[in-house]
């Protein structure tokens, strides 16, 4: 009995120290890390919220971008620092799609990090050349299956979310097309809009330009529900492709360990930046949707991600 009363007040002292230090939290400049380079879709969300959580925190809040290996870099440095909550990381989908990949990380993101919260998200969109003459994915997908490995998609790296967006309807429209790897984006773009390659899975804010001016055709998003960025595309759902759902999401996430009064008040803290006028409009200027939640709910998403890729990786053998 006397054991019991000891711990149960060990146990209380513990709680109330972390309380006091959320309560205290921050009293210094916090580190996001990101993956990412400057100007992308995760570097854009991160400072804009990150900025306006720094506002709402009293603290200023520093982007890192840690370079390399599609963001294992960044999540190995981040998965190392202290459980103190001044160094955070932007997770993503590129994480999850690494640890399906990979057996050679150094991290674990289910197990090394504890989720703060899903802030924003971008559509993907399947885009094609005007030459190849179609209009909808039900086309593409005819035209795949007429000439199979004829058509060549790129994408913006081997194990990229661009990559597995297309293996992704490979294997649920039972289609064969040749994948073409670039470094990025750009290189991409550049050699649809020359007719090189015929397709590609984009990130919306890359080619949305080039849609609008009729340099390419936009036929589906990989998103469960229509975008409002582009109310009048149909999803890969709508367009007969049943499961073909591929979202570029970020998110913040703390080292593992990290007191839960302090995860729960910076989770507090971004929910009340992804709901202000000035964030909003500034995501949305870069066909980026806002989104937030709990703690909870974020690895709730982690979870459906990795049992998804983990089946589109095994399926497509890119295990390594």
């Amino acid at each position: 009995m006397k054991k019991i009363t000891i711990a149960a007040a060990v146990t209380a002292l513990v709680c109330s120290f972390a309380t006091a230090r959320a309560q205290d939290y921050p009293n210094a400049p916090v580190r996001l890390i990101s993956g990412f380079p400057a100007g992308s879709t995760a570097d854009i969300s991160a400072r804009v919220v990150g900025a306006k959580m720094g506002q709402i925190l009293g603290q200023q809040f520093v982007v890192e971008n840690r370079l390399g290996a599609a963001s294992s870099i960044a999540g190995a440095q981040a998965a190392r620092a202290p459980a103190d909550g001044y160094t955070l990381f932007i997770s993503s989908a590129a994480n999850m799609i690494n640890a399906a990949m990979s057996t050679t990380l150094t991290f674990d993101i289910m197990k090394d990090f504890a989720p703060i919260t899903l802030i924003t998200s971008t559509p993907t969109v399947l885009v094609v050349t005007p030459e190849l003459g179609i209009k909808s994915v039900k086309d593409l997908t005819a035209l795949a299956k007429a000439k199979p490995d004829t058509l060549t998609f790129g994408s913006s790296g081997v194990g990229s979310s661009t990559h597995l967006a297309l293996e992704l309807y490979k294997s649920l429209a039972k289609v064969k097309i040749t994948h073409v790897p670039y470094t990025g984006s750009p290189q991409v773009v550049t050699d649809l809009l020359a007719n090189r390659i015929q397709g590609y899975f984009s990130p919306a804010s890359t080619v949305a330009g080039q849609v609008a001016a009729g340099k390419l055709v936009a036929l589906g998003i990989t998103d469960a529900k229509r975008s409002t960025f582009f109310p009048n595309l149909p999803t890969m759902i709508e367009s007969g492709v049943p499961d073909c759902e591929s979202v570029l999401w970020f998110g913040i996430s703390a080292p593992a360990g990290t007191p839960q009064p302090v995860i729960d008040k910076l989770s507090r803290a971004a929910n009340e930046a992804l709901k202000s006028d000035e964030v909003m409009k500034s995501l949305q200027g870069q066909t980026v949707a806002a989104i937030g939640g709990t703690p909870e709910a974020f690895r709730k998403h982690m979870e459906a991600e990795q049992k998804r890729w983990n089946a589109v990786v095994a399926a497509a053998g890119l295990r390594k």
